[in-house]
């Protein structure tokens, strides 16, 4: 298995707002009241194609797909929480906790993907949002696809009997733990394990901070250490500039991307820690980050479907 991919799938925004349903829980959304709507899409817009050309000027293939008015998907921009790609030709369909997230799910999307790729099969666990249980995705669950590790922080929206489900179905060990932020004097449930965590090929950038028991701070160090990463600490305040919601991919070289956000956080021991393996390709996302709560991991799925060519 390979933990890295130059192949993308990412959704060009067209309607791009803050979307009131997953603030409830997602407490890195903002209200932009200084600008228009129309501003935000706009602005939107020209972050995601900076993003993009980016990708495609270090050699990743970025499939890009347009959004659709109707029906009304502001989050549609990050694609990662409702759909997986697997290297054996499988794909997984997740439940979303946002009922207007759950019409992101394209079935047009994964057809014209065959065009491309070989599709073997479709998993589909989006039935349990009849049951008011949620897992989304690569949001939910961080993949360390060689060594075949599934780490995931519960929270409503990662239920761990779906988490165990998928590990069964594909073949993951489920590493699960809880991670919490302070919010309003509170320390409250993290929605999604990539904004506190990324798994790379040879290190991990983890926020330990969140996990605040000790047993289960120690149980997910030990399993990052014993699969031979090095694990990169980042604080409370860098996770909050979305210095965890980074990805490895593929393109002429391996690189690690994330926002302009993020990067501005690190200090520079992180980032010699980090170039000592990989270089690190930024972008401006400052607008996506604040409307929609996610970053540079969340814009980005990951294609390992094998190749028709």
């Amino acid at each position: 298995m390979k933990q890295l991919t130059s192949n993308l799938l990412m959704i060009e925004p067209v309607a791009f707002r803050f979307n009131e349903e997953t603030a409830k829980n997602n407490f890195y959304q903002k209200h932009l009241d200084t600008i228009s709507a129309d501003e935000v899409k706009v602005k939107a817009l020209a972050e995601f194609n900076d993003f993009v050309n980016k990708l495609r000027n270090h050699g990743v293939n970025v499939h890009v797909f347009k959004d659709t008015i109707k029906p009304d998907t502001p989050d549609s921009i990050f694609p990662n929480n409702w759909v997986s790609f697997h290297q054996d030709g499988r794909i997984a369909l997740y439940p979303m906790c946002a009922e207007n997230r759950r019409l992101e799910r394209r079935t047009d999307i994964l057809e014209t993907l065959r065009n491309d790729f070989e599709i073997s099969s479709i998993v589909d666990f989006s039935h349990y949002e009849l049951e008011d249980l949620f897992m989304e995705g690569t949001g939910s669950m961080i993949l360390d696809r060689e060594t075949k590790i599934c780490y995931a922080a519960i929270s409503i929206r990662t239920d761990e009997n779906i988490a165990n489900e998928f590990c069964d179905e594909f073949g993951y060990e489920l590493v699960s733990f809880t991670a919490n932020q302070t919010h309003n004097g509170e320390r409250l449930a993290i929605y999604h394990t990539n904004v506190m965590m990324c798994v790379a090929d040879k290190y991990a950038i983890v926020c330990m901070d969140t996990i605040d028991n000790i047993d289960e701070r120690n149980k997910v160090t030990q399993s990052l250490i014993s699969s031979g990463k090095e694990v990169i600490e980042i604080t409370e305040a860098q996770k909050g500039m979305f210095a965890g919601n980074m990805l490895q991919v593929m393109g002429h070289e391996p690189l690690l991307v994330m926002s302009s956000s993020a990067f501005s956080s690190l200090t520079k021991q992180q980032i010699e820690k980090i170039q000592a393996y990989n270089p690190i390709l930024h972008s401006s996302l400052d607008t996506i980050e604040a409307c929609g709560g996610g970053s540079a991991r969340c814009m980005m799925a990951e294609v390992f479907l094998p190749s028709r060519n």
